[in-house]
């Protein structure tokens, strides 16, 4: 994704060409990557070789596999990031951001039980097992609406085919007023020159440290079910009791995108309040032994790294808005690629031997917090004295 769309930059206007279409793209993506490892999974004799099929296809979908990236899915949030960022104003992203990464928030929190009702309800039918029916209809849904999507979702405002020309003109001048990248006629900026551009730029750097550093700590999703078990419910009932801890991030990542587009500006004050929320409920929880406190705790530190989530994205994308498209477009898949490699050591940070209190994976969260800290505000600081300015290409 991050070469595909890399290639849709334009040496003129600073907007992707005409030919590259997101509707198709995205549906391409979605539809092939699901029918390859849908139909190996399905075809599968036990639910092991269903995993090592998967892995064949480079999808990793197992709950003891989250730490690995699914790089069936590794295309689309460079997408999201991209296209959000190509057609919404750095004003009005907050929002946005806050509404994808809500989607997630959702789908943990009703996934869980979504899946485990089809696996026991349509277990046996057509002398399928319930496992097969859960892929089957997680590959039926996806590439459904990977074809709904190519007439739904729009292109780039320059060649979007949904929209009359007068409409494309009136998209294009929008995001060029507040874009601080301007462009003038000359060479065409090369994909190595756009790559090296970006990563010369201190403020990727910055960006993708934070990012690895909120993704890290949100790994801490994965042991939910294991963690609200010390409450004493049953495997079934622990999952039901991550439910509030999912909403509750949910509503503070919706109210953290409403008004951080209205203080734009003071993005990184609150990626720092957020952290230090998260930071106090950790090492609050090292030392708390009681698990009913140690659950309240859990639900406000899993707020503040979900709405930290959704900020931290839309804070990089109107940062690199100075950025030509080709290098923005590397840029954000950078900083997606690299933050969520986090996810890979975050996955070993509560072993069942340290059970039931997990002080590794807290004093972890807790040191990765700080840092978080430290660099938003040093962003904040460096963005409010050294601004962006308008980029002469």
């Amino acid at each position: 994704m991050l070469t595909r769309s890399a290639v849709c930059s334009s040496p003129k206007s600073d907007v992707p060409r005409s030919f590259c279409r997101l509707s198709c793209l995205f549906g391409d993506v979605s539809l092939s990557e699901w029918d390859l490892s849908t139909t190996t999974t399905v075809s599968s004799h036990s639910a092991l070789s269903s995993v090592v099929s998967r892995v064949s296809s480079h999808s990793l979908s197992s709950h003891n596999l989250k730490g690995i990236a699914n790089s069936d899915s590794a295309g689309f949030a460079p997408g999201v990031l991209l296209i959000l960022s190509s057609w919404y104003k750095r004003a009005e992203q907050s929002r946005r951001f806050s509404v994808y990464i809500g989607a997630a928030i959702l789908s943990g929190a009703f996934g869980g039980l979504i899946a485990g009702g089809i696996t026991e309800g349509l277990e046996g039918k057509l002398g399928l097992r319930g496992w097969r029916w859960l892929f089957i209809v997680e590959g039926a849904l996806t590439s459904a609406w990977a074809i709904c999507a190519y007439f739904i979702l729009l292109d780039f405002p320059a060649n979007t085919t949904k929209f009359s020309a007068r409409e494309r003109e009136l998209a294009v001048a929008r995001i060029q007023y507040d874009s601080l990248a301007v462009r003038v006629d000359g060479p065409e900026l090369g994909h190595l020159k756009a790559l090296l551009l970006a990563l010369r730029n201190w403020r990727l750097w910055a960006f993708t440290v934070g990012y690895m550093v909120i993704v890290g700590s949100s790994t801490l999703s994965y042991f939910y079910p294991t963690l609200v078990k010390g409450l004493g419910y049953s495997s079934r009932d622990a999952q039901y009791m991550t439910v509030p801890i999912y909403m509750v991030a949910f509503v503070a990542t919706a109210f953290t995108g409403y008004f951080m587009d209205r203080f734009s500006h003071n993005r990184g004050w609150a990626l720092a309040g957020w952290l230090s929320l998260a930071l106090v409920c950790s090492a609050t929880i090292c030392g708390v032994y009681d698990f009913k406190a140690r659950y309240v705790l859990l639900v406000f530190m899993a707020a503040g790294l979900w709405a930290s989530n959704a900020l931290a994205l839309s804070y990089a994308s109107s940062t690199f808005g100075a950025m030509p498209n080709e290098t923005r477009a590397i840029a954000l898949a950078f900083v997606n690629a690299l933050g969520n490699l986090a996810s890979i050591y975050g996955a070993y940070l509560f072993p069942s031997q340290q059970a039931p209190k997990y002080l590794q994976g807290f004093g972890v969260i807790t040191g990765m917090c700080a840092l978080g800290i430290v660099t938003y505000i040093f962003l904040q600081i460096m963005l409010t004295r050294r601004p962006v300015t308008k980029m002469v290409l």
